[in-house]
């Protein structure tokens, strides 16, 4: 959109109708009339997204926004997703096979992560707990390596 500006020589300014709109939207309610909005294109309030997916491990129909409003890629009842993402290229992955969730990480700041590995090409992947994620499945996970450590635990008892 160019400069409206009537100024001698003219203005050669190229406005984004986007930032335009930001601006026209952020003033004082006495400008908001139709004379001073002419030309700016009104932009539509972004859709609700409603997209469900099936899980390919329970066949459960899941919506992919979770209850906090943020967007969830895996099966809050069995925790399973799909390798849709690569995350070494950083676009959609040709892959497409089940993501197990193998294991728990806990951030700093406190967030705990599902931590999947792909059960075809082993690519590892990281995504946020959801609130309605299954507790059960989460705690498990969480204790397995102090229920299963990786050497007997009678070694415990020789110390």
């Amino acid at each position: 959109m160019r400069c409206p500006a009537d100024r001698p020589g003219g203005c050669s300014a190229v406005l984004d109708a986007r930032a335009v709109a930001r601006l026209v939207r952020a003033l004082p309610c006495c400008f908001e009339n139709d004379h001073f909005r002419q030309g700016v294109p009104r932009l539509s309030a972004k859709p609700i997204i409603t997209e469900t997916f099936t899980c390919v491990r329970c066949g459960l129909t899941v919506g992919a926004s979770a209850p906090d409003g943020s967007r969830r890629n895996h099966c809050p009842s069995c925790l399973h997703s799909r390798h849709v993402v690569d995350r070494v290229e950083g676009g959609p992955s040709e892959c497409g096979a089940r993501m197990t969730p193998i294991s728990i990480a806990v951030l700093r700041t406190g967030d705990w992560m599902v931590i999947h590995r792909c059960v075809r090409c082993g690519e590892l992947t990281s995504n946020p707990v959801c609130g309605d994620d299954n507790r059960l499945i989460l705690i498990r996970m969480a204790v397995r390596p102090l229920a299963q450590p990786p050497f007997p635990l009678e070694t415990f008892g020789d110390l």
